[in-house]
């Protein structure tokens, strides 16, 4: 029936993927009291991924009337736990259902949509198997772990026309907004070059001694297509500071500063043209990442990206735009800074480019899933924000200046560097590249 019920919602909101369709509206019979929406007629949802981001998420998720929360599935049976019982107590029941395996959670469910929220090197091989099932997807920063894997995802969200949403949520706050669209409206005259602020490194903990696996884990699960190495305590939050599993602070945040430093110039669907830089990584341990990183990106109109760990910056965080009548600066906390003051108090006038709208990154996902239009911040746009980080990485890991062709998204001067753009797979797992 939920099957039925999906196809029948797709179908009425218009089946052309990338198509702005008529918004699918909920008669007035469908609702219950007071106009809340009735259980029969919600999305119906569950959750690949209980980490910090998946709770939060799924709590997003629970305040919304018309989502009905079944199933979760995590690697980690505590983790499990915590979010069942957090889903239960919404509902007042002990109806969540509970998986281990994500391909089991995907057989057996019967969903509308999917938070995905897992170790960046397994975002590929989920987000694809979901789409391949026809799931509307609320999918975590970065993408992907590499620039083929994020392909791959965009290839498989376009084949299988489903919504996607990417956890990219500084699109539908005020401040990126407004400081964006000041920005694509010429307030601050021809931009020129921009610098983006990441985070400062993680320090190098060298390496902790190997331990029992905890009773509640699935090390071997958890680990999938990455490499087979013996169980340190590192399996949650500071997997981001091992290569195998993320690229640190620099792919963690590329999704969201370029992200915006992309949406204030057009640059959404495109890329840069040559990257050079540096980083200075640890010496010794497990952790791998860069401490500190700093390069920068051309791309064909000749504006230049810097992006550095915030330290290296005047600006510290966040985007800065530079154009050729002063400087406009946003970040989190709702920080916005012009070189002139007077410049944040320009309106947009009805003639001029209006950025997409959000002021709720989980409602924009839900309402899309009705209308069937584009979100704020869709599989390929993701691609093009974690693309910046990822070809910055491999420039810094090869020492080289990398030409990048945007359109055919290879690496035309260094073969060496062009099999960076994919991660190897450990056995039996395997990149769907036809999805």
């Amino acid at each position: 029936m939920k099957d039925s019920r999906r196809k029948f919602i797709k179908k009425a909101a218009g089946s052309a993927f990338g198509m702005i369709a008529a918004p699918y509206i909920i008669p007035g019979t469908a609702l219950g009291k007071n106009g809340a929406v009735a259980p029969s007629n919600r999305i119906v949802m569950g959750g690949i991924g209980l980490g910090s981001m998946g709770s939060g998420n799924t709590r997003n998720f629970l305040g919304k009337e018309e989502v009905q929360y079944v199933a979760i599935c995590d690697v980690d049976r505590n983790r499990r736990g915590k979010a069942a019982l957090m889903v239960n107590g919404r509902y007042k029941n002990k109806d969540c259902r509970t998986y281990s395996d994500y391909r089991e959670f995907l057989e057996k469910e019967k969903l509308d949509a999917v938070t995905l929220a897992l170790p960046d090197h397994w975002h590929a091989i989920v987000s694809i198997a979901a789409a391949n099932k026809g799931l509307d997807i609320y999918g975590e920063k970065p993408l992907a772990r590499s620039i083929r894997e994020a392909r791959a995802i965009v290839q498989a969200v376009e084949k299988n026309k489903v919504i996607w949403q990417t956890g990219s949520w500084q699109r539908s706050v005020e401040n990126f907004h407004k400081g964006a669209e000041l920005v694509i409206n010429g307030r601050i005259g021809k931009i020129n070059r921009v610098e983006v602020g990441l985070p400062n490194g993680r320090k190098p903990i060298g390496t902790p001694p190997v331990q029992e696996v905890p009773e509640e884990l699935d090390w071997n699960m958890w680990l999938g297509p990455a490499p087979t190495v013996p169980y340190r305590g590192i399996s949650h939050w500071d997997w981001r500071w091992i290569l195998d599993y993320s690229g640190g602070q620099l792919t963690d945040w590329a999704g969201h500063h370029i992200d915006i430093a992309h949406w204030g110039l057009g640059y959404d669907r495109t890329g840069p043209i040559s990257v050079e830089g540096e980083g200075i990584y640890p010496r010794e341990g497990i952790f791998d990442v860069p401490v500190e990183y700093d390069f920068t990106c051309t791309y064909k109109t000749g504006v230049t990206f810097r992006v550095a760990n915030s330290a290296r910056l005047p600006h510290g965080m966040g985007a800065c735009w530079y154009g050729d009548k002063g400087w406009l600066h946003v970040d989190r906390g709702d920080r916005i800074n012009a070189s002139d003051p007077k410049i944040l108090e320009e309106v947009i006038g009805p003639e001029e480019t209006k950025l997409y709208k959000s002021t709720d990154h989980w409602q924009n996902f839900l309402d899309c899933i009705k209308s069937r239009e584009e979100t704020i911040t869709p599989a390929e746009v993701a691609c093009r924000s974690i693309s910046v980080g990822l070809l910055g990485e491999i420039a810094m890991l090869t020492g080289k200046k990398l030409a990048w062709d945007p359109e055919k998204e290879v690496i035309t001067n260094s073969d060496y560097a062009n099999r960076m753009l994919i991660r190897p797979y450990k056995a039996p797992w395997k990149l769907d590249m036809h999805a």
